[in-house]
């Protein structure tokens, strides 16, 4: 008795939405990833060239590193940005998540113009945000010189937080939208407060948004130049102004082993967060 020959299944034609089935949406999305992660990968690469010369190769090294690690002004900068994004992040998940739930709980006079208010500083040029604190901290509110550390880093860590809480409500209101307001109202018939119901049951929900607000936050605040450069004083250096400094005068690898080590860090902090936003999406 023969066997019956087994045919190759023939896989259908690619649908109108299988976008990953056509081989130039795969050739588009390799060029791009080749275009966004290979200036990554060379800089990595040559901070462990052994040549003050990015050009040349000459052979491995951790060296870089070890002067990156040991160079007290650049720890120094480093340091006031870590502050700096820590305090403007916490604050900005505050204010951009009351935000978000204010305008989504309330309906108020000028909430229209609340809105548009709260999305400029995403629309605006960056340059303007700075000349506008520029102008804001030397002739409206004129921040004292000389202050203690964390004080003399104020004026940067307002800056920052200007322009960071709107990205943290647009996530924020983002997630509002797929909330189900039963469950909080099922909250207060069952007799929990205001606050309760906030605590217990809003909360808990807006976890994987507030996560992700705090992450573009922190993002934003650590890798600002511009509004930095025009609110900083001469002892407020942060770790981009300082790159920015050694860059005028070579690209030298321990300028790549520094940034590399930022890179490093933004990594971590990610794996961190996807870490954590993974038992509120199993628990959903």
């Amino acid at each position: 008795m023969k066997r019956p020959v087994k045919r190759p299944v023939k896989r259908p034609p690619a649908g109108p939405l299988e976008y990953l089935r056509r081989w130039p949406l795969r050739l588009w999305l390799l060029a791009v990833f080749a275009f966004l992660y290979i200036p990554l990968f060379t800089l990595v690469a040559f901070s462990f060239n052994d040549s003050k010369r990015n050009i040349v190769w000459r052979g491995f090294t951790l060296d870089w590193y070890g002067k990156a690690l040991t160079d007290e002004s650049l720890l120094t900068a480093f340091g006031n940005s870590l502050t700096i994004a820590l305090l403007s992040t916490i604050v900005s998940v505050v204010l951009g998540a009351l935000a978000a739930i204010a305008l989504w709980r309330f309906r108020f006079p000028g909430r229209t113009l609340f809105e548009g208010a709260m999305a400029l500083p995403i629309v605006v040029p960056e340059i303007c945000m700075g000349v506008a604190m520029l102008v804001f901290f030397a002739r409206v509110l004129p921040w004292p010189q000389n202050l203690v550390w964390p004080f003399n880093l104020g004026a940067i860590v307002i800056s920052h937080i200007s322009f960071s809480f709107p990205f943290v409500a647009v996530v924020v209101r983002a997630r509002l939208a797929s909330f189900n307001r039963e469950e909080e109202e099922a909250a207060r018939d069952l007799g929990a407060s205001d606050w309760q119901a906030l605590r217990d049951v809003l909360i808990p929900h807006l976890k994987p948004s507030l996560i992700a607000g705090a992450l573009l936050a922190f993002t934003l605040s650590l890798d600002d130049f511009v509004i930095t450069f025009f609110t900083s004083g001469p002892d407020t250096i942060t770790f981009p102004v300082k790159v920015y400094s050694m860059v005028r005068f070579s690209v030298t690898p321990e300028v790549n082993a520094a940034s590399t080590l930022l890179l490093l860090l933004t990594v971590v902090l990610t794996v961190v967060a996807l870490r954590f936003q993974k038992p509120a999406e199993i628990a959903h």
